[in-house]
């Protein structure tokens, strides 16, 4: 009989760790899974900051061509008020100049707005040639976008 029973508590035993077994590749599997989506996660989050990262180098570059285009743009106005008393001799800026950096149509348009509010004959620093310069330049890069 204890050869019976010794073979009896040999199966319980090897039943339990059957469980066990099974049990422990249950909790593998979620661990791994629960890994798996913590990465892909991961993986999300990283892109989206890159592409943020990126969006934000494009925007500082922008800001720094408009900066420099309404510093020249201020230079070109003291310039002009210290001239202001002697004859004008070819100070109209080129239109050119005027939307430099500027390479989309949304751009191009907000670029154009500003510059009118700006030179527009009816304002104190306003200029009639300069208005006919920005003018020629915006209607050529119409053209060019076809806006």
């Amino acid at each position: 009989m204890t050869l019976e029973n010794e073979r009896k508590a040999l199966e319980e035993e090897r039943r339990i760790l059957e469980q066990e077994r099974r049990d422990f590749h249950r909790r593998v599997e979620i661990e791994d899974r629960r890994l798996e989506q913590q990465q892909k996660l991961f993986d999300m989050k990283f892109k989206i900051l890159e592409e943020e990262l990126l969006k934000l180098a494009t925007e500082k570059e922008h800001v720094q061509k408009q900066k420099a285009f309404y510093q020249k743009v201020s230079d070109f106005s003291a310039h002009n008020t210290n001239a202001q008393n002697q004859p004008p001799a070819d100070n109209i800026v080129k239109g050119d100049m005027f939307f430099s950096g500027v390479g989309s149509k949304q751009s191009i348009k907000k670029r154009y707005k500003d510059l009118i509010k700006i030179y527009h004959p009816d304002n104190l620093d306003g200029d009639k040639d300069t208005i006919q310069e920005i003018n020629s330049e915006y209607n050529k890069l119409c053209a060019m976008y076809k806006i």
